[in-house]
């Protein structure tokens, strides 16, 4: 099947009508129909003001950078981007162009 990647990133702690920003994303996505979502934590990065963030073993949670991404078809990217765009959530995002499917499974990739 051919899609998309599209990613959104945020910081750990970022939160959006009181939830974590990420969490409540990939709750949006689930309430669209969209089959799946991750969240993936960090371990260092910086960002357009060139400050580095890496956890340290003393720190607490909250400064590092979480991606969360979602392999769907056009039509649910733009139904996603406007509901971020809408809802006003403060959102870096990302979108590539993705081939996809099941490897190992009798059953095909939806669509194909």
């Amino acid at each position: 099947m051919n899609g998309c990647s599209l990613r959104f990133y945020m910081h750990e702690n970022q939160k959006h009508r009181g939830i974590l920003l990420y969490e409540w994303l990939l709750e949006q996505a689930k309430k669209q129909g969209i089959h799946g979502g991750s969240a993936f934590k960090a371990i260092a990065g910086y960002g357009r003001h060139g400050v580095l963030h890496e956890q340290d073993f003393f720190e607490l949670a909250g400064d590092n950078t979480v991606l969360v991404e979602f392999i769907i078809d056009e039509a649910e990217a733009a139904t996603m981007l406007k509901i971020v765009q809408q809802d006003g959530a403060p959102l870096f995002w990302a979108k590539f162009q993705a081939e996809f499917g099941i490897v190992g499974s009798s059953n095909p990739a939806p669509g194909s």
